[in-house]
């Protein structure tokens, strides 16, 4: 693909935001990935910009000249009902006044708990959160300026992230590092449930598509997404791949564990129906419109682990 003319702005450089700078850059275009410091790895194509999009006027530079803004910003877990918000407000304002065609990272939390139905695009929104109840807000608004004509937009829902870059999320660095080294690993809930999770490279794949094809704006996609596979299934595959048995500890309600501190885990007490119900994401639609697979579990697994070794090598020496 020839090399764009505008850029494609990524806001945000956490695990999704980065990930798909990398691919964008990988598919050709001009990328230009947007944080608070613009500090960060050189990554091949990829310029970085400092700026505060929680602000209208951090956001107008952050979008300045680009075709297309992906909104991957994200922010400490207390904070983002208190903080989201006001970052949708400026970001959406600045393309309103630029004309740049927006895409969103979302979450599964405005459907609520949904008594283990599969979740698809067209499943109610029935939040029973704080933090469901605002990405339910902000999801309306989003879409009601898209209906008006106000600006382009359409929203992509992911599942709990994995990957590579991936520490933070319920099958991250609680989960791979312990594995690797024959510690132990946190069972949050029943993980004898389906629970879809979502690999970032599909992430960055499907975020990327949605940059390149309008023909998918004005609506919620859900990102490809390998199927749905128990929580002890998917943790028995990665420890198969150690050679390490699997020692798992029980996590039956939110309390600190490994990464996750008091203060995270009660604000994550909202969300810990994920874990006592099934959790099932279905991407079939976004991979018929888009021609868009999910990459096999048993590979992302491996990559995961690979990452995961490499950074664990890397900390050795300050461990040490």
């Amino acid at each position: 693909m020839a090399r764009t003319q505008t850029p494609h702005a990524v806001l945000g450089s956490g695990p999704a935001g980065t990930a798909l700078a990398t691919e964008l850059a990988r598919r050709g275009h001009r990328v230009r990935l947007v944080d608070r410091k613009g500090e960060g790895p050189a990554l091949p194509g990829v310029e970085r910009l400092a700026a505060d999009v929680g602000t209208a006027a951090g956001a107008r530079a952050a979008v300045a000249d680009a075709a297309v803004v992906h909104h991957c910003v994200n922010v400490a877990y207390p904070l983002q009902v208190a903080v989201l918000p006001g970052i949708q407000e400026a970001v959406l304002g600045a393309v309103e006044e630029s004309g740049a065609r927006l895409v969103v990272l979302d979450t599964l939390y405005p459907y609520g708990e949904t008594g283990g139905a599969v979740m698809t695009e067209e499943s109610p929104w029935r939040a029973t959160s704080r933090k469901g109840w605002m990405r339910a807000a902000l999801d309306e608004t989003y879409l009601a300026a898209h209906r008006a004509g106000r600006a382009r937009v359409v929203l992509a829902r992911s599942a709990d992230f994995f990957g590579p870059g991936v520490v933070n999320s319920t099958l991250g660095g609680a989960v791979f590092p312990a594995a690797l080294t024959g510690g132990e690993i946190p069972a949050f809930g029943d993980i004898d449930l389906p629970h879809s999770y979502t690999y970032i490279g599909d992430v960055a794949a499907g975020l990327a598509t949605l940059g390149e094809r309008p023909d998918g704006d004005g609506r919620v996609w859900h990102l490809p997404t390998a199927p749905a596979r128990t929580t002890r299934e998917v943790l028995a595959m990665v420890t198969a791949r150690t050679g390490r048995p699997m020692r798992l500890t029980a996590i039956t309600e939110p309390r600190p564990f490994g990464p996750f501190d008091a203060e995270f885990m009660a604000e994550y007490a909202e969300m810990f129906y994920q874990h006592t119900e099934p959790q099932i994401m279905a991407s079939a639609a976004f991979e018929e419109h888009f021609g868009v697979r999910p990459t096999p579990l048993a590979e992302a697994l491996d990559t995961t682990l690979a990452w995961y070794g490499a950074w664990l090598d890397a900390q050795a020496p300050a461990r040490g």
